[in-house]
């Protein structure tokens, strides 16, 4: 389970407590969910042994990815923008993080674009009717467009995800190279600020799917 959108470090706290894989700090300047630098750098300095750092950045600079990478030892750079190829491989080699690059999904034709990336991890979120949203939107895409999936880069299953379809989720996905999910807006009180109790239904909705399954 990938904890998104985290702003407040009792929020990631709970996250890890909870069970989470990795944690997710957007660094996007135009998102309600964008991470400070203090709170990001105390998220690091108390987490990362307990989890996965992910910065998350949308059309930035290498400069930049790498300036985040470094300052708060992230192990992995999630890219979700309209990077290519040849930017994901070059922040790679510059961090030493993991990458994660981002497909919004509308169409099957999206998912075939996806097979051009050769990263450590692919994550599918849903293409929203605003171009301007990246990601958190709180919209699922359709999830029987996973059956035209052909990558063999582990998948990671985002977009509009909460504990009352995650389960069926993880059942659509389970065949097509799941290896985690990912929550923002669906474990929210507000942009930013985790609802525990909506945080705790989604990782025990999880649970639940992975023993159905």
């Amino acid at each position: 389970m990938k904890v998104c959108g985290l702003t407040q470090p009792d929020d990631a706290l709970l996250a890890v407590r909870l069970g989470a894989w990795a944690l997710g700090m957007v660094f996007y300047e135009a998102s309600p969910r964008r991470c400070s630098q203090a709170a990001a750098l105390a998220i690091s300095e108390q987490l990362r042994r307990r989890a996965l750092l992910c910065g998350v950045f949308v059309n930035a600079t290498l400069a930049e990815v790498v300036w985040h990478a470094e300052l708060l030892a992230l192990d992995l750079v999630q890219l979700h923008g309209d990077e290519g190829p040849a930017f994901c491989a070059e922040v790679a080699r510059r961090t030493g993080a993991r990458v994660i690059k981002a497909f919004r999904i509308g169409a099957a034709g999206d998912l075939h674009d996806a097979e051009r990336y050769h990263v450590d991890f692919h994550l599918l979120d849903s293409r929203c009717r605003s171009a301007s949203v990246r990601g958190g939107s709180g919209e699922s895409f359709d999830w029987s467009l996973l059956g035209g999936r052909r990558a063999r880069v582990p998948l990671i299953l985002s977009g509009g995800l909460h504990a009352g379809n995650v389960a069926d989720g993880i059942a659509a996905a389970a065949d097509h190279g799941l290896c985690a999910v990912d929550t923002a807006s669906g474990t929210e009180a507000a942009p930013g600020r985790k609802d525990p109790e909506r945080l705790r239904a989604f990782f025990a909705a999880v649970s639940a799917g992975q023993r159905a399954g």
